[in-house]
């Protein structure tokens, strides 16, 4: 089983001066799971190299078992040194995609044509596709392989208003990830600040925020399972 994972290259937080980019604990919790199955890990970014860590992710009140481990994997980390070009990755190399959050997908993957052209190829391919947090706001251009926007009328979650109102960013980011889902006709499902919500339609799986990558990764593991035991007939 092959995976790829595509993490941001963005690290400033809008004119803030304050720096962003990927959450350690979406990219730590999703990564152990599919490596502890057994899974292949490619890691991907738009630059290509070590991606930037938003720093608060590492402050002692949000570190986890995972970002402990990861820290201390040096396998891991040498693979975070080294990812690769997002233009560089075939979606004919891997059975499924996984998009961890931090607010950075925001302003790079978000606009990425390369993002945008993966996720849709995944798709078209009928294979099955995961994203979390602040990496739903990546789903906001793609397209069903009949050229619909991916998102019309299906249910999905990502940080909400709420979420990004406690954190003090509602003023700073290009946009609301829960408001832009609405505003192009999907069915966001949430849950109470903070707690973990995963939800699945067709071959979509997306998590509300850091504490829903766990779960959303193994939810993603079951449908690839899933989908190597009998491939599905494209869908969106």
């Amino acid at each position: 089983m092959k995976v790829l994972m595509v993490i941001t290259s963005h690290d400033t937080l809008g004119n803030t001066g304050r720096k962003t980019g990927f959450w350690l604990e979406e990219l730590a919790a999703p990564y152990y799971v599919f490596k502890d199955s057994g899974a292949e890990i490619t890691l991907a970014s738009p630059k290509g190299g070590r991606p930037p860590l938003d720093p608060k992710s590492n402050e002692p009140e949000f570190r986890t078992e995972l970002t402990l481990r990861f820290e201390k994997d040096a396998a891991a980390e040498a693979q975070l040194d080294k990812t690769l070009r997002l233009d560089s990755v075939r979606q004919e190399d891997f059975d499924s995609v996984f998009y961890p959050g931090g607010h950075g997908p925001m302003w790079d993957l978000a606009e990425d044509k390369h993002s945008i052209k993966l996720i849709e190829s995944f798709l078209a391919a009928g294979k099955p596709i995961g994203v979390v947090c602040h990496s739903t706001g990546a789903l906001r251009h793609v397209k069903t392989p009949d050229g619909k926007v991916l998102v019309e009328g299906k249910e999905v979650t990502g940080f909400t208003d709420g979420e990004e109102e406690a954190v003090g960013l509602t003023k700073i980011v290009p946009f609301l990830v829960e408001d832009e889902m609405l505003k192009l006709g999907a069915v966001f499902s949430k849950k109470a600040n903070w707690e973990p919500h995963v939800v699945t339609d067709g071959l979509l799986t997306t998590g509300q925020n850091p504490h829903s990558s766990g779960p959303a990764a193994n939810v993603l593991l079951a449908q690839i399972a899933e989908h190597r035991k009998a491939p599905a007939v494209a869908k969106s």
